[in-house]
């Protein structure tokens, strides 16, 4: 097989940082492409584990009724008085108001 195109092209790019930077800095120079690589991957990584976090959420009007009424404290909603749905509706309101 023959050498075409591509090849020369990355041929000449490595003749080209030779003369460029040396041959002593070339190793500095692939660890840190290495490095870069390595952080892409991670942050790739932890995006997907981010978008798993928030597929996993739970929907309010599933909770039990003590849950439901910690939620609410917790939101600073008051509870007194009011009905389950009323209870749903406004934890939905507040917490799509805080997104």
């Amino acid at each position: 097989m023959a050498i075409q195109g591509l090849e020369w092209i990355i041929i000449a790019i490595v003749v080209i940082v030779l003369f460029l930077w040396g041959p002593e800095r070339l190793p500095k120079i692939a660890k840190a492409f290495g490095q870069a690589k390595k952080e892409f991957e991670k942050a790739s990584k932890e995006g997907g584990s981010e978008e798993a976090k928030t597929s996993k959420q739970v929907d309010v009007g599933e909770l039990s009724d003590q849950k439901l009424l910690e939620v609410a404290r917790t939101l600073g909603i008051e509870t007194e008085g009011k009905s389950r749905e009323a209870l749903v509706r406004e934890i939905r309101e507040k917490l799509a108001s805080a997104a």
